[in-house]
């Protein structure tokens, strides 16, 4: 089989800029199908220059912005669908998969099924964050949601959503995000005590802000627990200025001193800093089916998320970890202090939280159920 993703973002050459779920889920996915002796191209968009890159056994293309004042977004996919349709005859490219976000999409035709998957749209996001969606994006994400030939939701929670959110009469099916549970394991060794860890973009959606709330009374129990920051940075939609910069500015005088922050790093070194936390902080308020949560679950991480939509298809909440409304910043900061407190409690938690992404969310078990849809769509099955 020959298939190609056409996406914003991808990990390669460690670059510390594509370190997003989106990239880690097309590469996890790239990986296993290569693996099986199969063919796959990624097409990256609105790139600074043309290129083609062999990474890990994937090609690349990376293909240029075309701008145009006041039509870029015209031209942008114009010059695309022609480029992309042109390498779909010379390589024999059978199946096309991208996410929905800004439907990039809408208004091409490709000579091959095209497969939209549902991380996530802006119009999702806007919804789950009670905030308005710009006109343009949310019309473009339902253009091309409808001329998908299928789509798929990574969890029930963002399906189903997506369905309600623009009216659709599409099926949708869901396929969970998953993981290499053998490349993300527990390393006991390299834990740093008292250390709670978050890691992902540093937006206002994550949950950061609360973060700030919540640390600042774990300090009050106990001065010696110490926050770490992993990811990029995000300009707030609300106030224009650095999340960092908001976050900081809401905490305590004590906590500011158990902050340390580390930028985005390349996707090799990851695993090795999450490996590192004792207790793993993730307080989302809009998600599809993050990548962050399996992640630190495989690798029996002691962790406190958030309660919202799609928490409960992956934490079992008193199980798996606690589950918590990050607005409840008491409530939280008492689930957090526990598992630093109640070592027994943590590691059975811990446990039982890689159990599960073993059994529910391994990447062996999901792969099967994306190959079989995409050899299905290519016989018209679907």
């Amino acid at each position: 089989m020959n298939i190609a993703y056409i996406t914003s973002e991808y990990s390669y050459n460690n670059e510390v800029n594509n370190i997003g779920g989106i990239a880690s889920f097309i590469r996890n996915l790239s990986v296993n199908l290569l693996l099986l002796g199969h063919t796959v191209y990624i097409f990256l968009y609105s790139q600074n220059r043309n290129e083609i890159i062999e990474y890990e056994g994937v090609i690349i293309y990376k293909i240029k912005l075309k701008s145009f004042k006041g039509f870029t977004w015209l031209t942008n996919r114009l010059y695309f669908n022609k480029y992309i349709n042109r390498i779909i005859y010379e390589k024999k490219i059978e199946i096309l998969e991208t996410p929905e976000w800004t439907g990039f999409t809408a208004f091409m035709k490709f000579k091959v099924p095209l497969v939209i998957r549902l991380h996530g749209s802006d119009t999702y996001f806007c919804s789950l964050e009670k905030r308005k969606v710009k006109f343009q994006n949310k019309f473009f994400e339902k253009r091309a949601l409808q001329n998908a030939d299928a789509i798929i939701g990574v969890s029930n929670f963002v399906s189903q959503q997506t369905k309600e959110i623009f009216k659709l009469d599409k099926k949708i099916i869901t396929i969970y995000n998953a993981i290499d549970v053998k490349r993300f394991k527990p390393n006991y060794q390299e834990i740093i005590p008292k250390s709670l860890l978050y890691f992902g973009t540093i937006a206002r959606k994550k949950g950061v802000l609360e973060i700030a709330k919540i640390f600042n009374k774990v300090i009050e129990k106990d001065e010696t627990i110490r926050l770490f920051f992993l990811g990029r940075d995000n300009k707030d939609y609300l106030s224009g200025t650095s999340t960092l910069r908001m976050f900081k500015d809401l905490l305590s005088i004590k906590a500011r001193e158990n902050f340390f922050y580390k930028n985005a790093v390349p996707y090799n070194e990851v695993k090795k800093l999450i490996n590192k936390a004792e207790v793993i902080i993730l307080p989302s308020f809009a998600e599809a089916l993050p990548m962050t949560w399996l992640e630190a679950m495989a690798m029996e991480k002691a962790i406190v998320t958030s309660n919202i939509g799609w928490a409960n298809e992956i934490m079992i909440d008193g199980e798996t970890g606690f589950t918590c409304n990050p607005k409840e910043h008491e409530n939280y900061a008492n689930k957090v202090i526990n598992l630093f407190n109640d070592k027994s409690l943590a590691k059975k938690m811990s446990k039982k939280a890689r159990l599960r992404i073993v059994s529910s969310f391994n990447q062996k078990i999901i792969f099967e159920k994306n190959y079989e849809f995409y050899k299905q769509l290519i016989r018209n099955e679907v």
